[in-house]
């Protein structure tokens, strides 16, 4: 049996519990041990177990030093990612990091410097999930040839988009903007499926369901609805999703140009009555649908991707194994996590530059939403431009 490893965790979040401290103290406690835990909330890690070694944030050097751990895990609020992560390289660890890497371009080029061995891992989930997998697997193979473009459409459906704007997500110093904190997923995601990278992007977006002008705010139908349906948002809120501290957009749009000429067209909306995505990918021979829908909402069972060669007849393929968090990906990404090392033949494992490409993307969206102009995203690595 190899020697189990020592995790420390920075950051004491819901999703570091279900994709931390949950799998290593039962499934994988064999592999591996959460040595100690660095949040600014000391109850919250009492809690957890009242005999853990706890640190306040400003002594993450400290817990190294003092609990010897070989890896740090890091899942707390996204912009506190870069400085955790710098941290644990400079003093020789490995680092498993929550999506998103990094908050901003800056950020993000700081990490790939300072990791030039591929000590970083940032948990890119979605690349898991058995339909993505599967949709890989017929790129690879070629059934539809050179890919030309892609096509996607993601709704978050009211209850889950609204809780957005009651945490800290709702603010972009904190965020990167939901183009960073929710569609890195979404970028990583294509990027990954083209085996390309993401050379140019432009952008729109706009607030149009929270904030201070929200056409809602007069009789709330949100809370209602949760209300009726005894419905309780996740986490405890920080204020109204009417609030004029709200700076982040609530659906966007962007066409992202990749270096081998294939060119996505995106967009998003977080108020939206079911929940899910639809995919097209097309190809010098052929195209790929996917219809997704999940949650509260969902008609049935997951629809299979269907194929449609170009001058053939259309095949479907049913996709198993969907069960569990986020379409069955969190428990094959954690296994690979806490047992893996192995081959890799579909690249799941995401590194550093994999973060920094995903987080750039998404302020690029942001930037050119502002500026009105298309945003080089190497430059904006290599410059490091602030949100």
């Amino acid at each position: 049996m190899a020697e189990r490893r020592r995790y420390a965790l920075s950051g004491l979040s819901r999703r570091a519990m279900s994709v931390f401290t949950r799998p290593l103290g039962g499934a994988y406690a064999e592999s591996g041990e959460i040595v100690a835990v660095c949040d600014p909330d000391e109850a919250r890690v009492r809690d957890l177990d009242p005999a853990l070694p706890w640190y306040p944030p400003d002594r993450l050097d400290d817990l190294i030093t003092e609990t010897r751990p070989d890896t740090l895990l890091v899942a707390g609020p996204d912009h506190t990612h870069a400085e955790a992560i710098l941290t644990g390289l400079a003093r020789g660890l490995a680092v498993v990091s929550e999506k998103p890497m990094v908050t901003t371009a800056r950020d993000a080029a700081r990490i790939v410097a300072a990791d030039p061995g591929g000590r970083v891992r940032v948990t890119h989930n979605l690349r898991y999930a058995p339909r993505h997998q599967a949709v890989k697997r017929l790129l690879m193979a070629g059934e539809i040839g050179r890919v030309v473009s892609v096509e996607l459409v993601w709704n978050v459906e009211t209850l889950h988009g609204a809780s957005y704007f009651q945490r800290w997500n709702r603010r972009a110093e904190l965020s990167g903007g939901l183009q960073v904190h929710k569609s890195c997923h979404h970028f990583d995601l294509v990027g990954w499926w083209l085996a390309d990278v993401p050379v140019q992007v432009f952008g729109y977006g706009s607030r149009a369901y929270y904030g201070a002008g929200s056409p809602h705010a007069a009789d709330d139908p949100y809370r209602r609805r949760w209300a009726e349906e005894g419905v309780s948002l996740p986490d405890s809120p920080l204020g109204h999703i009417y609030d004029t501290e709200i700076d982040i957009e609530d659906n966007y749009a962007a066409l992202v140009r990749y270096r081998g000429g294939a060119h996505l067209s995106y967009s998003i909306q977080f108020s939206a009555p079911w929940e899910g995505y639809r995919l097209g990918i097309n190809g010098t021979h052929g195209r790929i649908e996917a219809t997704l829908e999940y949650g509260r909402q969902a008609s049935g069972p997951p629809e299979p991707i269907v194929v449609f060669p170009m001058f053939g007849d259309r095949r479907e393929l049913v996709v198993e194994g969907e069960v569990g968090g986020h379409l069955g990906a969190d428990e094959l990404l954690v296994r690979d996590l806490f047992t893996g090392g192995g081959d890799d033949p579909l690249g799941l494992r995401a590194g550093s530059l994999d973060g920094a490409r995903a987080v750039a993307v998404g302020e690029a969206v942001r930037l050119s939403s502002r500026t009105g102009q298309p945003v080089d995203v190497e430059a904006l690595l290599a410059s490091g431009c602030p949100t």
